[in-house]
């Protein structure tokens, strides 16, 4: 059964180590006969939680920029790819961003299977955090289940990690979703 796949990209770097394995990911997907779309976050305006609560009433951020429509298509997907390099071990600021604002329809993202990839340039015990707060989001989601962590480590310069494992690895578990 072919299933939307939405990948949310949050390097800052297009063409960066996290964006690769983004790439490799959706070949495998489109492989399989899935419907892929990626959106790499730097791209879009989203601004900082208010912490006003205009949600509340209306469902919807009352802020005008691109947050709202990526959460509707959060909504719409069936599986979810959140994917991040590692800075300071944590999560970069525009992922952290982007999560904050789904708390105007965080009730909405329901029955979600979730895949997430980090990089960095240490090892793989560098990421756990990131991990972490990932899970930490999608604990919150009535539903969610995360499928799979592709990690990308020991990568610094941009392309670093196509001769990782992590490669073969994201086109893989893109392909069997």
């Amino acid at each position: 059964m072919s299933k939307k796949v939405l990948i949310l990209g949050g390097s800052p770097r297009k063409g960066g180590n996290s964006d690769i394995l983004c790439d490799e990911f959706r070949k495998g997907a489109e492989a399989a006969g899935h419907t892929v779309e990626k959106i790499r976050l730097q791209e879009k305006k989203i601004n900082y939680c208010l912490a006003c609560y205009g949600c509340r009433e209306s469902g919807k951020c009352v802020q005008k920029d691109d947050a709202n429509e990526i959460i509707d298509k959060m909504q719409a997907a069936d599986v979810i790819v959140l994917a991040t390099p590692v800075y300071f071990y944590s999560m970069s600021g525009q992922m952290k961003t982007f999560i904050d604002r789904a708390v105007a329809k965080w009730t909405q993202i329901v029955d979600k299977e979730f895949y997430f990839i980090a990089t960095a340039a240490e090892h793989k015990a560098s990421m756990e955090r990131t991990m972490d707060a990932l899970y930490g989001f999608t604990d919150c989601l009535t539903g969610a289940a995360v499928k799979g962590k592709i990690y990308g480590e020991g990568v610094y310069q941009k392309g670093e990690v196509k001769a990782t494992p992590a490669m073969q690895e994201a086109y893989r578990m893109g392909q069997n979703i």
